[in-house]
């Protein structure tokens, strides 16, 4: 069969790398970067680049959504429907609840990973068909707030710069964001400015010492929430100094004069106290932004996702403002998008308080405009529920019907008490998704499957403003359809109901045509606003990708905006925005003494529906846990891996602790990617825990609506649940994630459970549980089926008395005998040797007795392969020390030598950041920097 490439657009993050996808007849075989896209060249980061693997290996496969599904009643398991059956049913329901409690009783929550087609029709259908806005998005939860800041300042929600600007600017100021892993390809793109540009400075500003500060000349590790204190604090330094562009303020802004009055408080003593960072740093952090000819920031969720999100936002463009550092190559204030399609979202307004277009929807004109393109009588004035407020109303009673649509509110919404109190509280909820096993999908009265990467056609809009095209490399598979085919036969369906022998305000074809003219209603919608893309065709976005706005006619779209100081306001002014400093929502106290922030791993995506599926990627951080101060560790008598019980005002989670000097004292750090999909447990009355979401705040910004994500006040005590176990098999892959859907209805029946997959090669899977006392031996009994280790074949050895089981199953392989399952029960204390011989495939037959004994060490040593640094090549941290040990030379020479010998780093380069520290790490005393 002959080998299809298809050029498409990567699903992951806001970069929006192009790739190529190949394909033979249904099948996807691989992937590489698109060398002629103008986000990537070609580069791909370690998601990126395994992404043919999610598309086809067979525990992706198995763990799609292929067929509509309906219970008939919560908690029955779900049957399989037809189409018709499946969409006569929603559309019955939540015309039903429409008709008896009004449009307003039912909401829509759907997500920054659809394309921007879905998105036009989700907003049609629920402002123009329903006429409720309570339309909102996840990408209320990760870049509301920028949008907020760009419209309170700027006039309108458009990032003004472009990638290339890493290249012209003269300082980079990185502030809430680990770019190195949330942004990769992008980070890249700056690695490479610092090499031809030595003299390039680069400021690093995040409570935690991440990846990205590697590459800083001046890292601020500001208190969490300290933002907008910080930002003051810098513009009263400039106005000192006499730093600011004054012929610029005058000229292009107003309101300058109301936020000097604000600023000339935040003295340096003031912020560097509140900050908690020192009056140095902060003078110099103000020289070199304001100083340079072209400085440009880049920022995330850790201005977004807060309280004062909006605020924050808004007073880092200040400083832009006040220093003329905008509407030029390398500077201005560049948010990075979290999502792939945040910004198509936005675009189309898939916001609860928007319309197409950009246009607000308290603006009357804006409203009859976009009635007048749809054609109904009007849109509704009433503001929607945003994503907090959706689901608090359905966990109230007050929105009846939710419809949820790529995305897993289960996992990734705050204050998951309140949002499965909605889950469990809602009459009817519909589930539009690719994969089966999203925690979201277990509250579902009716299934829809959904295409997926290298399935789906449309585009999506990245960070820096550019369009890309969505094409499909394969069928659809099974009975699954395309997001926007499947919402558009529900609104036909619901229009019957609600427009009786009314023309269709959908009159799409369910086929390409039909996307294309969906496009083409959405360009139209954009005629003469600030995001014109009157010139942007299918056929144009097919041959390259295009940056709006585009307007008819033109050949290219606009790379920076604002070069001429002309901004979408009335007055034709960016307006400085009065910003003063508020404490964090949730301060620490005593009783909660811990600052908790949430972030990125390297190799992992958001929920994992689709990364958790792959082993390969847990190799660089293979389990859940929460990283403490070694010092915080210490005072509280932990050691790695103790395991400790995490609670805020909200919920409890039990967890183990890592150590990590990357944290400062009194703060704590979890992945957001850990819900309860892979980490669980029961309270002591019995409630399930739901993963790191249990803990965090609702609490959000006034303007933006975006909560609080990045901070919670809790308290940290060790767990005291003597009886521990750890199970690891090796499994078919045709088993492997059946097994772990059954382990994860058992972990709620332990005070800490979590699951994961690992292997590289093969499927394997992890069980790690822990309890105040041994369960039931059928508990353990089952356990031991699931892992294969139930059999006569198994070794095994048990003492009841003490609560302690041990069951092994080796395979001989030639002359060798290999470990393919263990579960370890009562005595887990020699889990590191016995793990290491499963996971690095070791012989096994010279350790005979010594599998069962309890508390037993082997006769011979078992050395462990390492962690993995490199996932690209499979590098360890032991092979890679192992390499530093005889090399020579300065930095530079010993990281072109490592990458020579192990091709580490040498790939998709997410790596690079962790070896230049381990590279640093190996250099004798005589070569590392002097202090002054």
């Amino acid at each position: 069969m002959a080998l299809k490439e298809t050029k498409s657009t990567c699903p992951y993050c806001g970069v929006g790398c192009g790739v190529v996808i190949e394909s033979e007849g249904e099948q996807i075989t691989g992937v590489r970067g698109d060398p002629d896209h103008p986000a990537n060249f070609g580069r791909l980061c370690t998601k990126g680049s395994t992404l043919h693997l999610t598309a086809t290996a067979p525990i992706t496969r198995q763990a799609r959504l292929l067929h509509p599904m309906r219970r008939e009643q919560r908690g029955d398991t779900p049957q399989r429907v037809g189409w018709d059956e499946a969409l006569d049913l929603a559309a019955a329901r939540f015309g039903r609840v429409i008709q008896e409690h009004g449009p307003d009783a039912v909401g829509f929550y759907i997500s920054g990973q659809l394309l921007t087609e879905d998105y036009y029709v989700f907003n049609k259908l629920a402002k123009g068909l329903i006429a409720t806005n309570n339309v909102d998005t996840n990408s209320r939860l990760c870049m509301s707030s920028a949008v907020a800041g760009y419209k309170l300042t700027l006039g309108a929600d458009a990032p003004p710069n472009c990638y290339d600007d890493v290249n012209h600017a003269g300082c980079i100021f990185i502030v809430g964001s680990n770019t190195a892993w949330a942004h990769p390809i992008l980070f890249r793109r700056i690695e490479d400015a610092r090499a031809a540009n030595p003299q390039l400075k680069i400021i690093f500003c995040d409570p935690r010492k991440t990846d990205t500060a590697e590459i800083a000349d001046l890292y601020l590790p500001i208190q969490p929430g300290t933002d907008v204190m910080l930002f003051n604090g810098l513009l009263h330094i400039m106005l000192w100094e006499g730093w600011t562009a004054p012929a610029y303020i005058a000229a292009h802004t107003s309101g300058f004069d109301e936020l000097k009055a604000t600023v000339r408080d935040c003295t340096p003593e003031l912020v560097a106290q509140i900050c908690g960072i020192t009056k140095e740093d902060l003078f110099a952090a103000a020289k070199m932004f304001a100083t340079s000819p072209a400085t440009l920031s880049l920022y995330c969720q850790g201005l977004n996702q807060s309280s004062s999100g909006t605020a924050k936002n808004a007073a880092l463009i200040n400083l832009h403002l006040a220093t003329g550092q905008i509407g030029k190559p390398g500077a201005g204030p560049f948010s990075l998008t979290g999502q792939p399609n945040a910004m198509g979202g936005r675009e189309v307004g898939g916001l609860a308080n928007l319309l197409s277009a950009h246009r607000d929807m308290a603006n009357p004109q804006h409203r009859a405009e976009v009635a007048a393109l749809w054609g109904v009588p009007s849109v509704p004035d009433k503001p929607g529920k945003t994503a907090v407020e959706m689901f608090q109303a359905a966990a109230d009673g007050e929105i009846k019907a939710l419809w949820i649509a790529c995305t897993n509110p289960a996992q990734s919404m705050p204050d998951q008490a309140t949002v499965r109190r909605a889950l469990q509280r809602a009459e009817f909820i519909v589930v539009q998704e690719a994969f089966s096993t999203t925690a979201s999908c277990d509250y579902a009265d009716l299934l829809l499957p959904a295409t997926s990467w290298g399935e789906k056609t449309g585009t999506v809009t990245n960070s820096e403003r550019r369009i890309s095209r969505v094409l499909p490399a394969v069928p659809a598979p099974g009975g699954t359809r395309h997001d926007w085919a499947i919402a558009v036969e529900f609104a036909q369906r619901l229009e019957k109901q609600l427009r009786p022998g009314q023309p269709t305000l959908f009159p799409y074809p369910l086929t390409d045509a039909g996307a294309e003219m969906i496009w083409n209603e959405h360009r139209e919608s954009t005629r003469g606003r600030d995001l014109d893309i009157t010139g942007m065709g299918y056929a144009m976005l097919e041959r390259a990708p295009q940056q709006w706005p585009l307007r008819e006619g033109q050949s290219t779209g606009k790379a920076r905006l604002y070069e001429d100081g002309v901004f979408p306001t009335a007055d034709g002014k960016a307006r400085f925005a009065n910003t003063v400093y508020k404490p964090l929502a949730e301060p620490r106290e005593s009783r909660y003494p811990f600052s908790l922030t949430t972030g990125r791993l390297r190799d992992h995506w958001h929920g994992m529906s689709r990364t958790g599926t792959l082993g390969r990627l847990f190799g660089h951080v293979a389990e859940p846990s929460i990283e403490l101060h070694p010092q915080d560790m210490q005072r509280r008598g932990l050691v790695e891996g103790d395991l400790v019980h995490v609670t805020s005002k909200r919920g409890s989670i039990v967890v183990p602790a890592q150590a990590s000097n990357a944290l400062g004292l009194n703060q704590a750090f979890m992945a957001m990617h850990w819900g309860g999909e892979f980490l669980s447990g029961c309270s002591a009355s019995g409630e399930r825990l739901a993963g790191v979401n249990a803990l965090t705040t609702s609490a959000y910004c006034p303007s933006s609506k975006q909560p609080e994500l990045k901070h919670a006040a809790v308290k940290i005590l060790k767990a005291e649940l003597p009886w521990s176990l750890l199970a690891l098999a090796w499994l078919p892959e045709a088993d492997a994630l059946a097994t772990r859907e059954q382990l994860r209805q058992i972990m709620g029946l332990f005070p800490f459970a979590s699951c994961v997959p690992f292997g590289r090669e093969r499927a394997g899977v992890m069980l790690r549980a822990a309890a105040h006392e041994a369960p039931p031996d059928e508990l353990l009994q089952r356990i031991e089926g699931l892992m294969g280790v139930g059999g006569a074949d198994a070794l095994r050895y048990a003492d009841k008395r003490k609560g302690q089981r041990r069951a092994m199953r080796l395979v001989r392989h030639g002359d060798q005998a290999q470990l393919e399952a263990f579960v370890l029960a009562g005595d887990t204390s020699a889990q590191a040797w016995i793990r290491t011989l499963l996971q690095d495939e070791l012989p096994a037959q010279a350790y005979g007795r010594q599998l069962l004994a309890p508390g037993g060490q082997p006769p011979l040593a078992v050395r462990a392969a390492g962690k993995q640094i490199c996932t690209c090549f499979n590098v360890s941290d032991t092979a890679i020390a192992h390499q530093l040990s005889s090399a020579t030379g300065g930095p530079e020479a010993r990281l072109a030598s490592l990458q020579a010998a192990l091709k580490c780093g040498t790939n998709c380069g997410s790596c690079v950041p962790e070896l230049k520290r381990m590279v640093r790490a190996s250099l004798p005393a005589s070569a590392l920097p002097q202090a002054a």
